[in-house]
């Protein structure tokens, strides 16, 4: 192999079948089973399968084939949405340099950038994505961009003997390069290769699994004594046993399981509606239990696109406005006429060029080095016509950028006879003697300025230009005088700031974590508020820079030492939400309680690391999730206020009605049936309450809270305390009275819980959710019905009632209503104290209202 021929065929071939293909380690997909026996290890799903594995013990099979229902539902849903999501993904992914030029047998040929293998021989020119890791052979004005490995926004000049990295774009020149590594062994597989870190449970899984295993002991002991009771006094062995185990799966709300599906499948699909895939179902809850937001900077919180701020020179000085490569925007000065100079040199010394957008909606494209870019869009909000100047003032001559002298020269033919001479390049290049002939003072004034822009974290160009009488035989970048400065930076995005606002209003703690220089990341969260002016920066470069204090940037991290900083800020008892874009993001992606990825910008190491993609890069859609999320979590302890509410007074009844006379309350298939009404289809109904009004101006949940704490078990004891007095209350008024007491008993049970449901709701009085009062109708028809239509009354040992006990019992289940409704302003939930992670932020606190 020689730099001109490069490898022949058969050694490729044979280097491709030794080390395999240039790809990225790929985790191999799931299968069905694997994703089928997942969502049956849920700690509810287990529960419900033993409750299964009883009623068929009993020959029960009616509740049987309900319960199962529940776990067929439930499951299905989950595996289709995660299906659904890797589906998606797969669509989304578009894997770096899917072709490559190489150089074999003599020749160049494309071929695809899988099958690139080391000692290839790469041609790379302007816009082509680096398929493998190599060592550049011969460079010509080389100009790459680093930013999805390195975090850095500003592009690398790249020498003879140098090194570019897989996932890295030419942004300008040429050059050729020899692989010296693929797949796995590039950087990008080594990054890759950090995420090995399996996802743990989630913390709405971590609570679930407390909640299951509770109600699984509650239960199985109450249901003992039960039990117990029954056989003292008498009761038949068969029948106490079959009422025990009735008692089990009316203690344990089988739908609960639904209604977090159904739930978490609504914030599913509210958020694809805003452009966000959630790749695993929990995510959306778990957004909504983030106490800390850890972004990335470039392409995340700023657009990804180099812009023109600020004009500088020796007689004035103009604000740039406008986003992107669009020539949108207005030069602010007190006089415009000032700049006309310094910009048409700008443009003449460039080799960028802009791309008008292909379709109605689109965005301006940069096709070369964005920083040149931005100029030609600061040049065109003046008016200047690229092609019109270029061709005006033709180019002869040029001496590319490189990274010793940082400046780039450029020599133009004057209409009337002679050249320009222009050059561009870093302060520090040009503003000295020789390459300057303009006096100190103001060369000293051209530096000061220059400082203060680079301590704002602007990126600053100056420029300057000479006329000559003859076209020189050389150029020579001596000289000249200044023409003035530009300052240029990757701008916040529009929204990025609302967004940042949103998370310290909601108690969530915004952190920076980049690999882009201390200076612009500084600028950059100060401006956005991450932090406020003059608070600490960290230099991940510096010694022990991860050991002191807490901060609110870091500045030039590494993969790795993303990996660390996230790690220290779970182990504070946190919930960490990373957001990213780059294949150095990808780690701390997967190690984060929940990784958001950008679909658009972002590579396919991020997305695959993610939890949740956003297709349109809006960090506003995070704090939409986050809503979400709480929305989430709110309806989960509604259902549970009323599902175990309704069952802790089941099993209050059985318990205390012998003590009032009452042999045996209520019969199995009684239990069954109000169980399967109240908690089915107004139980499932209740996952789809919309948001409590003021949910994001509050402090997120403490991670370590149980999903039953707050208030929550003790207001279910309330309410089953006024179930249990209404129900018994009934049998005994009824009982006295020679009236059916089992028979209003149950009516009663069942039509009170109903109360509780419409209680529950989130806006009574609307028609918010309309889907729970048609549930809770429905229900309440059929309870009805299992008084009156002959094969109910056979199945469930009822006896009619007349038109007065109806309207008496049914009178007396407002009571349901009242309770759930007077707990809640009687009782309100304590309200979170605060983010667990890093110290508290600022913002409006919303207060006062209860909690769900």
């Amino acid at each position: 192999m020689t730099p001109l021929t490069g490898l022949t065929s058969a050694e490729a071939a044979s280097r491709l079948a030794r080390d395999g293909a240039n790809l990225l380690p790929q985790q191999p997909p799931v299968p069905l089973w694997r994703r089928v026996v997942t969502q049956l290890r849920d700690p509810l799903i287990v529960v419900l399968l033993v409750a299964t594995v009883l009623t068929i013990t009993t020959g029960d099979w009616a509740d049987a084939a309900v319960i199962l229902l529940v776990i067929v539902v439930n499951t299905t849903v989950g595996v289709v949405q995660e299906i659904r999501a890797d589906r998606a993904i797969t669509a989304l992914a578009q894997l770096a340099g899917p072709e490559a030029r190489v150089v074999r047998d003599g020749r160049q040929q494309r071929i695809p950038s899988s099958d690139v293998v080391v000692g290839d021989v790469l041609i790379l020119a302007e816009g082509d994505v680096v398929p493998a890791d190599a060592e550049v052979t011969e460079s010509a004005s080389l100009l790459v961009d680093e930013s999805a490995l390195t975090g850095e926004s500003v592009p690398v000049d790249k020498r003879a003997g140098e090194r570019v990295s897989s996932g890295t774009v030419v942004v300008r020149g040429r050059g050729r390069a020899e692989v010296t590594a693929i797949g796995a062994a590039s950087t990008s597989g080594r990054i890759a290769s950090l995420m090995v870190k399996g996802a743990g449970l989630t913390p709405l899984q971590r609570r679930l699994a407390g909640v299951g295993r509770l109600l699984a002991g509650v239960a199985v002991l109450l249901s003992a004594v039960v039990l117990a009771l029954g056989l003292v006094r008498g009761q038949p062995v068969e029948l106490m046993v079959i009422t025990a185990i009735s008692l089990v799966v009316a203690a344990v709300p089988e739908s609960l399981p639904a209604v977090v599906t159904l739930s978490l499948a609504l914030g599913a699909r509210r958020m694809a509606t805003r452009n966000a895939l959630v790749r695993k179902l929990p995510a959306v809850e778990t957004l909504g239990s983030v106490t800390a937001l850890a972004t990335d900077k470039t392409g995340t919180l700023t657009e990804g696109r180099m812009v023109a701020r600020h004009l500088w020179t020796p007689r004035a000085q103009a604000t740039i406005s406008g986003t992107g490569y669009a020539p949108g925007g207005e030069i602010t000065a007190d006089e415009p006429g000032a700049f006309g100079e310094l910009l048409t040199a700008a443009v003449l010394c460039n080799d960028a060029r802009l791309s008008p957008p292909h379709d109605e909606g689109g965005e301006w494209a940069a096709l070369g080095d964005p920083t040149e870019a931005a100029l030609l869009a600061a040049a065109a909000k003046l008016g200047l016509d690229r092609r019109e100047v270029q061709t005006r003032l033709p180019r002869l001559a040029e001496l590319p950028f490189d990274s010793e002298r940082k400046r780039m020269s450029t020599l133009h033919r004057l209409p009337g006879g002679g050249a320009r001479l222009i050059c561009k390049g870093a302060p520090e290049a040009l503003l000295h003697r020789p390459v300057l002939i303009d006096d100190a003072d103001l060369l000293a004034r051209a530096a000061a300025q220059a400082d203060r822009y680079a301590r704002n974290g602007y990126r600053v160009l100056a420029v300057a230009s000479a006329d000559l009488d003859a076209v020189p035989a050389t150029l020579q970048e001596s000289g000249l005088s200044l023409l003035g400065l530009i300052a240029i930076l990757d701008p916040p995005r529009p929204a990025a700031a609302t967004a940042i606002a949103e998370c310290k209003r909601a108690g969530i703690r915004p952190i920076l974590i980049t690999g882009d220089h201390p200076g612009t990341a500084g600028a950059i969260a100060t401006e956005l508020g991450i932090i406020a002016g003059g608070d600490r920066v960290v230099d991940c470069r510096e010694p022990a820079a991860l050991g002191g204090a807490e901060a609110g940037v870091y500045a030039r991290a590494t993969p790795e030492q993303k990996l660390d900083i996230i790690q220290s800020l779970q182990a504070q008892g946190g919930v960490l939400a990373m957001t990213g874009d780059g294949v150095n993001d990808g780690p701390a992606l997967r190690r984060a309680d929940i990784g958001v990825a950008m679909g658009r910008r972002g590579t396919e190491v991020a997305r695959q690391a993610a939890d949740l993609v956003l297709a349109d890069d809006n960090l506003d859609t995070v704090v939409a999730a986050v809503e979400e999320g709480r929305r989430v979590y709110a309806n989960i302890r509604r259902f549970l206020v009323y599902g175990l509410s309704g069952g802790a007074a089941e099993i209050a009844v059985m318990l205390l009605g012998p003590f009032a006379g009452l042999p045996l309350p209520l019969l199995p298939a009684q239990i069954l049936w109000i169980n399967l009404l109240t908690h089915g289809l107004p139980g499932v109904a209740l996952g789809g309450e919309p948001t409590v009004p003021g949910a994001m101006g509050e402090p997120p949940r403490p991670p370590g809270q149980s999903i039953i704490g707050a208030g929550l078990w003790q207001r279910v004891l309330r309410i089953a305390v006024v179930l249990t007095a209404v129900t018994l209350g009934v049998a005994v008024w009824a009982a006295a009275t020679g009236r059916p007491w089992q028979s209003m008993a149950f009516f009663a049970l069942g039509a009170t819980q109903l109360g509780v449901a419409l209680g529950s709701r989130t806006r009574p009085g609307s028609l918010a959710n309309p889907m729970l009062l048609l549930a809770v109708a429905g229900a309440f028809v059929l309870q009805v019905a299992a008084l009156y239509v002959p094969p109910l009354r056979q199945l469930l040992g009822t006896q009619p009632l007349n038109a007065g006990d109806l309207l008496i019992v049914t009178a007396l289940s407002v009571l349901g209503y009242a309770a759930a409704r007077l707990d809640r302003i009687l009782h309100p939930s304590p309200r979170p104290q605060g983010p667990a992670v890093g110290p508290p932020v600022g913002g409006d606190v919303y207060a006062g209202r209860p909690l769900p």
